[in-house]
């Protein structure tokens, strides 16, 4: 056995500098691996998000449906119960969850365009806000990710502020959906659900208003910079009601994310596409990214493109119960030029020409 033993022992001495040259490569190989799996994570992170807001409430729907005429028909009517005694909870300050909004894929999802948030002002947390994001985009990604998610360090960044990002009411009456967004702390755009946190949910909260809308996203295009502003001023009102500071957002980067097929105005296509904005609240864009296996080819996937949203300075805003016209209109104006301000002051940073405009319509 001796005799073995010390013979293997030479061998493997014999043939240590042999190997020394294949264990260098595989470790040089294990890294291309790495890197692709790191690549595939953050495409599957982007594609379960498109998935969810896409297509999950309208399937979940199908689903309980169809439940209802098989035997599993007790798991839709358990589901139906539960919706009823639950139906106004999004407007009634949500059920927002750390676990959820701290996921490690929000990771990836950051890192595949990649996304950063700015802070230029800090949000004193004895206060509440109304924080205008622009521009709305496709899909409004880059406030979903600052402010649904902890992958930007939100709560790092402005601490005590808890960020509630508005969206159509409609979709958190979609099974299984509602309850995903009401965990990242999303809330109905309308009059109740913005009032109930700005007034009824103690201090520290920001509701996030994609002020441009629907409406903005039709004129979404790479290097486009107009926004729709100039005639919204509910938000404004909405403020001066429950006496929440403004403050401006933007986005660099987030028109760049997908190409849309333009139609002109006046003709009968891009009629249709706002006859359907005004019944339905969104506009049905037709627009394409890239392929999920090549971003040489076209697809649903957006591209890679970085996305900065900067976080302005803070208007503050005192509470009047009945704002006059002429309060709004002022209050609006200071809104407007501390988002001008913050454009201009950081457009050449991220990736725009000096003498670029911001449009306001």
């Amino acid at each position: 056995m001796k005799t073995i033993i010390a013979a293997y022992s030479k061998d493997l001495r014999g043939s240590r500098l042999s190997l020394r040259p294949l264990l260098r490569s595989i470790s040089a190989a294990s890294t291309i691996p790495q890197h692709h799996l790191r690549t595939f994570l953050q495409l599957l992170s982007v594609l379960q998000w498109i998935f969810s807001f896409l297509v999950m409430g309208l399937m979940f729907l199908v689903v309980f449906i169809y439940l209802f005429f098989t035997y599993l028909w007790p798991i839709s009517a358990l589901y139906v119960s539960w919706l009823v005694l639950d139906w106004d909870k999004p407007e009634t300050g949500s059920r927002r969850s750390l676990w959820v909004r701290n996921w490690h894929i929000w990771n990836y999802f950051r890192d595949y365009f990649p996304i950063q948030l700015v802070k230029t002002h800090n949000l004193p947390p004895g206060r509440n806000y109304i924080i205008g994001s622009h521009p709305h985009g496709i899909l409004c990604i880059g406030a979903f990710c600052n402010f649904v998610t902890e992958s930007t360090g939100f709560s790092q960044k402005f601490p005590g502020i808890r960020p509630y990002l508005a969206t159509l009411a409609g979709n958190f009456r979609l099974p299984i959906l509602r309850e995903y967004m009401m965990s990242g702390g999303l809330c109905p755009v309308n009059r109740k659900s913005i009032g109930y946190v700005l007034s009824q949910n103690g201090r520290g909260n920001a509701v996030v208003i994609v002020v441009g809308g629907a409406s903005e996203s039709l004129s979404c295009q790479p290097g486009v910079t107009t926004l729709i502003l100039s005639r919204r001023r509910g938000f404004v009102k909405l403020a001066l009601e429950n006496g929440a500071d403004l403050v401006p957002s933007f986005s660099f980067g987030e028109n760049d994310l997908y190409q849309q097929i333009h139609f002109s105005e006046g003709s009968l296509l891009r009629a249709a596409q706002c006859k359907f904005q005004k019944l339905f609240g969104f506009a049905p864009c037709f627009f394409y990214g890239r392929a999920l296996t090549s971003c040489k080819s076209k697809g649903f996937i957006p591209y890679s493109h970085p996305i900065t949203t900067v976080i302005g300075e803070p208007v503050t805003v005192p509470q009047i119960k009945d704002p006059s016209a002429e309060t709004v209109d002022l209050y609006h104006e200071l809104y407007k030029h501390s988002l001008l301000k913050l454009f201009h002051e950081h457009k050449t940073k991220y990736g725009l020409a000096e003498g670029t405009e911001l449009r306001i319509l």
